[in-house]
């Protein structure tokens, strides 16, 4: 069955151009992965059902089509993860969705985001048999 992970991108201050740069950039490394497709998402199809409304000119937003690979999960969190660490002089807040589980990520130490990464994908992993 086809996953698809909704990834948005936003920062306190940011101008839309930097958000729209930072979320090319995170583009690119994911389609370099076993992924189906990762496609720009804009406007109000960026934002998740029920979600109130913000200034979506200073959100970026990415819908990763993780395709049937097992490890697809994981290797396109070890990237966001990866991608977040190079973000130099920036934090940007991630909020990922996956079926109906959200983690958000804003102000967190390199060590909090991977127990958080690392839980998300085993929420999502098949158990092993």
């Amino acid at each position: 069955m086809e996953k698809t992970l909704r990834i948005l991108l936003s920062e306190d201050g940011a101008e839309a151009e930097d958000i729209a740069e930072l979320t090319g950039f995170l583009r690119e490394e994911l389609l370099q992965l076993d992924v189906d497709d990762v496609r720009a998402v804009t406007g109000e199809e960026a934002l998740p059902p029920g979600a109130r409304a913000v200034d979506i000119t200073t959100i970026g937003a990415l819908l990763v089509s993780l395709g049937a690979s097992a490890t697809g999960l994981s290797q396109v969190m070890n990237a966001i993860r990866e991608w977040r660490g190079r973000c130099r002089g920036t934090r940007p807040t991630l909020r990922l969705t996956l079926d109906n589980d959200q983690l958000e990520i804003s102000e967190a130490t390199t060590e909090q985001v991977s127990e958080a990464f690392d839980l998300f994908v085993s929420r999502h992993s098949p158990l092993e048999a």
